[in-house]
């Protein structure tokens, strides 16, 4: 297996010839994985954690998924699967040679850190899920219960959208960003510029297959993960 390194970060060879982007920052005995959410982001909007957790003798490891900007992004999706992301995780962490490690798995990322625990927890010390519930349908259901608190005008304008499918219409985009995701997914304004060049940089391919077209229409094949009945195992 052959490592690319350049100043902490690893290309990590996985199956299918690709190749996926890892960096560590510092040099701490607690190892701590991450995996960011989308499907599809990056982990930029994870460097706020370089202001504290290296200090506190935590080595961060930074990975970005198949299919990220960092990493390979191969135009196949037939790869955006849970099943291929969890083997792919393992292949990571042997690669980089974790063992009794720490996992954080955030939104899309701790639904991975769930099936990776389920499949693979014997490597784990720790597994910590952030913003990520055990089934997509409680996750909606909360969606819905968040989206009735908006007014009616910016309720009104969402439904009129959602109903032909114009997700990428301007009124829509700016009244989703504006209304939903300024009030419940990051309330800083301006928001960070991590932040917002991990937006920029998100693989809309990856996101939209598995997900769907934004973060309050989920339609993509994921849409039935439930694993509520296997969280005892873990």
């Amino acid at each position: 297996m052959h490592v690319i390194k350049t100043g902490g970060v690893e290309m990590i060879p996985i199956d299918g010839g690709y190749k996926v982007w890892t960096k560590r920052v510092g040099s701490g005995k607690i190892p701590l994985l991450t995996l960011h959410g989308g499907p599809g982001c990056t982990h930029e909007y994870f460097e706020c954690f370089e202001d504290f957790l290296p200090q506190h003798d935590v080595q961060l490891i930074y990975y970005d998924q198949l299919g990220s900007a960092y990493s390979d992004q191969p135009a196949d999706p037939a790869l955006w699967t849970i099943d291929r992301f969890r083997q792919e995780v393992e292949q990571v962490r042997l690669a980089l040679g974790l063992d009794n490690f720490y996992l954080y798995g955030h939104s899309w990322g701790g639904l991975l850190g769930i099936e990776y625990a389920l499949a693979h927890q014997d490597n784990l010390k720790g597994l910590v899920i952030s913003n990520m519930t055990a089934s997509i349908s409680d996750y909606v259901t909360y969606l819905n219960e968040l989206r009735a608190l908006q007014p009616e005008t910016v309720v009104r304008i969402l439904d009129m959208y959602e109903a032909n499918e114009d997700y990428e219409a301007p009124e829509y985009e700016q009244t989703l960003f504006k209304h939903i995701y300024g009030r419940h997914l990051c309330r800083l304004d301006p928001w960070p510029e991590p932040l917002l060049r991990m937006f920029r940089n998100l693989a809309t391919p990856v996101y939209n297959t598995l997900q769907g077209p934004n973060e309050f229409v989920i339609n993509g094949t994921f849409k039935d993960w439930n694993r509520w009945q296997d969280l005892y195992r873990i």
